[in-house]
């Protein structure tokens, strides 16, 4: 988990909004696709997010291939998954 322990749920919501779009924010990390850095601004501001509810809602459809309008780091990991080879 590349030391974010200190916010696991934000981890594991970025992470499975990050998989629904292809994109293995770890391995992005290892692979030079962003910085631990930049890593931990996206799951900080996925813990400052207030929509946790909906976050969960929309990843226990397994239908989406995107993270959903309304999330905080969607943009970046839009990019990510538009970026990769």
């Amino acid at each position: 988990m590349i030391g974010l322990v200190e916010a696991q749920r934000a981890w594991w919501m970025a992470h499975g909004m990050a998989r629904i779009s292809g994109v293995h924010l770890a391995r992005a990390v290892v692979d030079g696709w962003m910085t631990r850095s930049e890593l931990a601004r996206m799951v900080s501001r996925c813990e400052d997010c207030g929509r946790v509810c909906d976050c969960q809602q929309w990843l226990a459809d397994p239908t989406h291939t995107a993270p959903p309008p309304f999330c905080s780091i969607g943009a970046e990991i839009s990019a990510l998954a538009g970026d990769r080879p």
